[in-house]
């Protein structure tokens, strides 16, 4: 990967922040592995690898990337997204639009920094097309300031055809969260298409979150699992919303929430929606609002554990 010599000093501190997130700031640099780096509303570097073609230009204050994977290429290595901003003010927009060829598989690491924001808005737009047979595992990781003045507005779409598989997992567990709103939507439109859209967050102080994840089910042998577990402490608040429509034969779905609720002042809710055509379909849902499981609170707390650090590690184990 090339950087501008006037990006040089950008690139530094957000390859600090980078790794503060977790990544691994060394998968930036190897010419074997395509990446790309977005600072605010500046792309500071792209590598591109064999069957793997991205391309960045802005329209509209909006930083556009195109990814587009050839037919039947298999990516070893996960392609890495380094998006970030290093102002305490402002705001960021971005619209990824991925192709994925037939047969082909490839996984997506994704680390979504803003380490010291009071008042930055992040706005993310992830569309995807999976060509018949692709295999796509998209993973996505959130980093943000301790002041809560992060407000993200994320989604994700994906249209499968015949026999593809995607897998899409969201992750804002160790830091404030500030604002956040999450929308991830899959329409299954090819039979056998297989789709996963999981979110894992926690939240602390006052932090809002609302998540919306929905499962249209339109071909045949379709199926699809939407899982979302939020741990809410504090004064914090959350409403998810799943939903999930068999439009054709013999599908396949399941939505699950699972809410933990820490504190006097937290508010949570969830509402599943279920909408089934034919009686050869299967739809189904399981949600939960409340304390820590009570018997595993009081298996650890008999080991020597308080019950802060008991809580803790339970929900680690929840969010992991």
């Amino acid at each position: 990967m090339r950087i501008g010599s006037n990006y040089s000093k950008e690139f530094q501190r957000i390859v600090e922040i980078y790794e503060r997130a977790g990544g691994d700031a060394a998968n930036l640099l190897k010419g074997d592995v395509a990446s790309i780096i977005v600072s605010g509303q500046k792309v500071l570097g792209l590598n591109n690898v064999r069957g793997v073609s991205m391309e960045s230009f802005s329209k509209d204050d909006v930083v556009i990337v195109k990814i587009n994977v050839g037919d039947r290429v298999h990516i070893p290595s996960p392609t890495h997204l380094c998006v970030g901003a290093l102002d305490k003010v402002g705001e960021q927009r971005i619209r990824f639009e991925i192709e994925v060829g037939e047969e082909s598989e490839i996984s997506f690491l994704s680390h979504c920094s803003f380490p010291f924001a009071d008042d930055f808005a992040h706005i993310m737009e992830a569309v995807f097309h999976l060509r018949k047979g692709a295999k796509v595992f998209y993973e996505d990781h959130h980093f943000h300031s301790d002041s809560g003045g992060t407000k993200v507005r994320t989604s994700y779409s994906v249209i499968l055809d015949t026999k593809s598989h995607f897998e899409n997992r969201f992750y804002l567990t160790r830091t404030r969260v500030g604002r956040l709103e999450l929308d991830m939507e899959s329409h299954n439109n090819g039979e056998g298409s297989v789709v996963h859209l999981e979110t894992k967050v926690y939240e602390r102080a006052d932090d809002r979150v609302e998540v919306r994840e929905k499962l249209y089910l339109n071909a045949p042998e379709s199926s699809g699992i939407l899982k979302t577990a939020i741990f809410a402490t504090d004064s914090s608040y959350a409403n998810v919303v799943n939903e999930a429509y068999g439009n054709a034969p013999h599908v396949r779905g399941h939505v699950e929430c699972r809410e933990i609720v820490k504190g006097d002042e937290v508010q949570v809710g969830t509402i599943p929606v279920l909408r089934m055509r034919y009686d050869t379909s299967e739809l189904t849902h399981e949600a939960s609002i409340g304390r820590v499981n009570a018997k595993q609170l009081q298996t650890l707390m008999a080991k020597g554990l308080t019950e802060d650090e008991a809580t803790e590690l339970i929900v680690k184990g929840m969010l992991r």
